[in-house]
């Protein structure tokens, strides 16, 4: 009766209550769980892998709990099971030897309720064992070991643990009526444990002291080191951007890589943000490989509003210039937003404003960051799926370092590289014959004519472009088969002639672009690059048959 009361009074019901609370506690805590590893995920503290496993880890934590909530009901159901039948076997063994075997009623209780215990202890021995057993898996604290590595560190930690269990164990084997020779045995087995743990404290006790000199040691000076490819240094009063509740940076950056790798056709490296003392308060400031490309100011709790032309109306707040195209704009309060959209404004809170910087520096950075490492990750990926190409062209044909080049020079102008099995065939093609990584960019890029006419594609299918003076071709021409180079002074009067040709569209909504022979391109973009960086250079072979070209003029030759 006293290990039925216990079992179903004590354990069973403590033990379903802790499984269900903590069923209740580990699913309540996934999201908050989720958002930590996303968070470590884009600040670059852990890579994909490391994010996946943490994921796994989160799902097998709650579906481990959430069958040990549905097992406590069944160790609950055994113990009153257990009941049920001890009831059944005193009711019908009364019946039996009354109606049976006619024995008078008090000789009938004693003959089977002495059997009715011997039968109980069969089914409730066990049932206490389940039931105590359930109740030390879901009441163990989170621990990475597993229950069997962490029950015998417990159990073995302290000598002095298994010397009282021993000598209790001795004086049962005393008692009358119990077995000697077991608990002789077993008493004697944990005195030897005890004894013998008992004479190597000083070894296990020099571990920790060792351990605790190696964790006061300063880390490795090659830590300091290594550098992050893509990293946000941000002041301290922008940290609300990224740990208050209600920050929304690390979510935008997260889409906003999701954005760039559709753009672009490659996985930049995660962006690991960081306060930076030396920063004021409401500054941030982006940095490729260490090195410092761009800083902008945010001011927390108001709004940006964005003018669309250099004309447009006042409004009452802080003016200011949008980071990322210098464009005019307001910092303004939250209750003005509904008057500065119906003045032809738009309005964005700071961590978009940090985004929207953070793309456009992408856009025109995103090549320096394409290493041979994430190249060759590219080519994994394609090679999964067409085995043959990449298998032919690295290093048979083209060595990595070269596809690489090709890949940045893309890039650099903002070229995407999502069709890679067009680029790998092309350079599988011409990679026999040509070696030099400018030349075999020229040749991938009239392979994407489609692509890049698309890019500079307005709503209506026209295409905006200059297009060069045969005199300029000609020269540039003579100069490279010269060898000498451009000279100083035709590059000057190029500059001049490109700044005025683009200045006479008097439209900043229109993004021309300029045309000119496949052999001057090269040379025809390095010069305009210098003066309008934004602007295009295209090749005639780089425009599709279909292109509806639209003519804004001449680059006029300067005599």
């Amino acid at each position: 009766l006293i290990l039925v009361i216990i079992n179903f009074v004590v354990i069973t019901k403590g033990a379903g209550r802790i499984a269900e609370v903590a069923a209740r506690f580990t699913l309540d805590a996934m999201p908050g769980k989720q958002m930590a590893i996303d968070a470590d995920l884009n600040t670059g503290l852990i890579d994909e892998t490391e994010a996946r496993r943490r994921r796994e880890l989160i799902a097998q934590e709650a579906d481990f709990y959430g069958a040990m909530d549905g097992a406590s009901k069944f160790v609950r159901g055994d113990a009153i099971a257990g009941l049920i039948i001890t009831g059944i076997n005193i009711l019908g063994g009364l019946l039996i030897g009354i109606l049976q075997k006619g024995m008078p009623i008090g000789e009938a209780a004693q003959t089977y309720t002495i059997l009715t215990i011997g039968d109980g202890l069969v089914s409730q021995i066990p049932a206490l064992l389940v039931s105590t057993s359930a109740g030390i898996i879901v009441s163990r604290a989170g621990s990475e070991a597993d229950l069997g590595e962490e029950f015998t560190r417990q159990v073995f930690v302290n000598p002095k643990a298994l010397s009282t269990a021993s000598g209790i164990l001795f004086m049962l084997a005393l008692v009358p009526g119990l077995p000697h020779i077991p608990f002789f045995i077993i008493s004697l087995t944990a005195g030897s444990l005890a004894y013998l743990m008992a004479k190597r404290p000083v070894e296990e006790e020099a571990v920790p002291e060792q351990e605790k000199e190696e964790s006061t040691e300063e880390p490795p000076i090659e830590s300091y080191l290594e550098i992050d490819p893509l990293s946000l240094e941000i002041g301290y009063g922008l940290i609300a951007l990224v740990e208050e509740p209600g920050g929304q940076l690390l979510s935008k950056i997260k889409a906003m890589r999701r954005q760039i790798a559709q753009e672009l056709g490659f996985v930049i490296p995660s962006i690991h943000i960081k306060d930076n003392l030396q920063l004021r308060p409401h500054e941030y400031s982006f940095l490729i490989k260490g090195i410092e490309i761009a800083r902008g100011e945010l001011l927390v709790g108001k709004w940006l509003a964005v003018a669309s032309e250099e004309k447009h109306e006042s409004l009452d707040g802080i003016p200011t210039k949008e980071p990322a195209f210098g464009l005019p704009a307001y910092w303004i309060d939250e209750q003005l937003i509904e008057d500065a959209q119906q003045k032809g404004f738009t309005v964005v809170d700071p961590s978009t404003v940090v985004v929207t910087h953070l793309t456009e520096l992408l856009r025109k950075h995103g090549w320096e960051v394409l290493t041979r490492a994430e190249v060759q990750n590219i080519l994994d990926g394609v090679s999964k799926v067409y085995p043959r190409i990449v298998e032919e062209l690295v290093p048979n044909v083209l060595p990595l370092g070269t596809v690489q080049r090709v890949l940045q020079n893309l890039l650099k102008e903002r070229v995407p590289i999502k069709d890679m099995i067009t680029i790998l065939e092309t350079l599988l093609d011409h990679g026999q014959s040509i070696k030099d990584p400018e030349v075999l960019t020229e040749v991938v890029r009239q392979s994407l004519a489609r692509v890049i006419t698309r890019q500079h594609m307005l709503p209506d299918g026209t295409v905006p472009v200059f297009t060069l003076d045969p005199r300029y071709e000609k020269e540039v021409l003579q100069s490279m088969q010269e060898g000498t180079g451009l000279k100083p002074a035709l590059i000057q009067k190029l500059m001049r002639s490109i700044e005025s040709a683009v200045n006479k569209t008097g439209s900043n909504s229109i993004q021309p672009v300029i045309v000119c022979s496949p052999q001057v391109r090269n040379h025809l973009r390095r010069i305009a690059e210098r003066i309008m960086p934004n602007l295009s250079v295209l090749s005639s072979a780089e425009l599709s048959p279909e292109a509806k070209l639209y003519s804004l003029g001449m680059v006029s030759y300067e005599d």
